[in-house]
């Protein structure tokens, strides 16, 4: 195995598992793409092994602190590792990200479970060279009778490697149909968004679903439906707005499925301008969920994604009825939450409102956040009584 050899070692040793190019003693340009490296100091004391991209900002990645075999029996330990600590706090539900990549010391890889389907990324270069013993690894502890392979992450063009979906076991014929608590989701763990579902706003639509009794609700960005539809089961009647014509015939169909959909009704719009419009036309709702993608990838788009939020933001404040609640989110990781209140705070003057903080909420306990890596920390999620 090729010798890394470090020159700062000040994060690794609170806990971090990114190791910067510049925190070696070496060009990593000699270091094996894709492949395993010891790390050791100036004085030969080891550190850990972890995988290498010599191309990548982040040269290596620390799988192990220990000195051990990477082998499928490494993975398999790792993977029934996550599973044990889903089983202590994931309940009434068969659909959850079962590895959080650096927060479950596997950098790199994430695996959700769809009932008793698995979508499973490769996100780095390394851990694409670890494909086949990653798979076999997670079919041996999950025993899915379906796996599907969602390699087709804008992280891996950043890591240099191609871009793929595919089917490795079974059948997506019928798409799965997942449980949360007594509501039912159809997943398309091929052809959806991120690896086929939304599993992080999980807690946080439950939450917001125990404010509202009744009224009309708007959900924006609505993708398949999830938030509306908890909303519509506990009395609201909901308009759903998204771009994709999939997305809003999915929602559709699981308004069916769990026989709402006289209460939600789905609609194919750009967001920014069905919410312009309504705020032209003076419509107003009772509750407001918007729940939109990540606007920022870079720092370089910080400053244009924060002026998005806030138009969202503004427009939303401005349709919500007197006492009416917002929940809105931010899943860009470049975005923290002193800044997204900033956010808000700045929406509400403009909108000339006025906000109160019912609740500040983040990601559920299946996507744990590493205190040792603040970069496992993206979900910002406020709920707001705007009067």
């Amino acid at each position: 195995m090729d010798i890394a050899i470090l020159k700062r070692t000040s994060r690794i040793n609170a806990g971090h598992l990114w190791v910067f190019s510049n925190e070696l003693d070496q060009s990593p340009r000699g270091l094996p793409a894709g492949g395993l490296v010891e790390l050791r100091d100036k004085k030969d004391n080891f550190f850990g092994i972890g995988y290498c991209n010599p191309n990548s900002l982040i040269s290596i990645r620390i799988l192990s602190r220990e000195r051990c075999a990477i082998d499928e029996a490494f993975f398999i330990e790792r993977i029934t590792q996550a599973l044990a600590f889903r089983k202590r706090f994931i309940k009434d539900t068969d659909a959850y990200r079962a590895v959080f990549s650096e927060s479950d010391a596997l950098p790199g890889l994430i695996v959700d479970r769809y009932a008793d389907c698995v979508s499973i990324q490769l996100l780095t270069l390394g851990m694409d060279a670890l494909a086949d013993m990653v798979i076999s690894a997670v079919d041996a502890v999950m025993a899915p009778k379906t796996i599907v392979l969602r390699n087709d992450s804008s992280a891996r063009s950043l890591e240099g490697i191609s871009l793929e979906k595919r089917l490795v076991k079974g059948l997506l014929d019928p798409l799965p149909i997942i449980h949360d608590a007594r509501t039912l989701f159809e997943a398309d763990p091929l052809g959806g968004q991120k690896t086929g579902f939304f599993l992080d706003q999980a807690a946080n639509r439950r939450a917001f679903a125990g404010l509202v009794d009744k009224g009309h609700a708007l959900d924006l960005f609505c993708y398949s439906g999830a938030w509306g539809i908890k909303l519509a089961e506990a009395g609201a009647t909901v308009t759903g707005v998204d771009a994709s014509e999939a997305a809003v015939a999915q929602a559709l169909r699981n308004a069916r499925i769990n026989g709402l959909e006289e209460r939600c009704r789905f609609v194919k719009s750009d967001v920014f301008d069905f919410v312009k419009a309504e705020v032209v036309a003076k419509r107003a709702y009772d509750n407001i969920v918007l729940d939109p993608p990540a606007f920022v990838k870079s720092k370089a788009k910080i400053a244009e994604a924060m002026r998005a939020y806030k138009e969202l933001n503004v427009l939303c404040m401005k349709i919500l009825k007197p006492h009416g609640l917002l929940a809105t989110s931010s899943c860009s990781h470049h975005i923290d939450y002193p800044a997204f209140m900033g956010i808000l705070r700045d929406a509400a003057r403009e909108a000339g409102r006025r906000a109160r903080v019912i609740e500040t909420r983040s990601q559920p306990p299946d996507h744990p956040v590493s205190l040792a890596m603040p970069e496992t920390e993206y979900l910002k999620c406020v709920i707001l009584e705007v009067s």
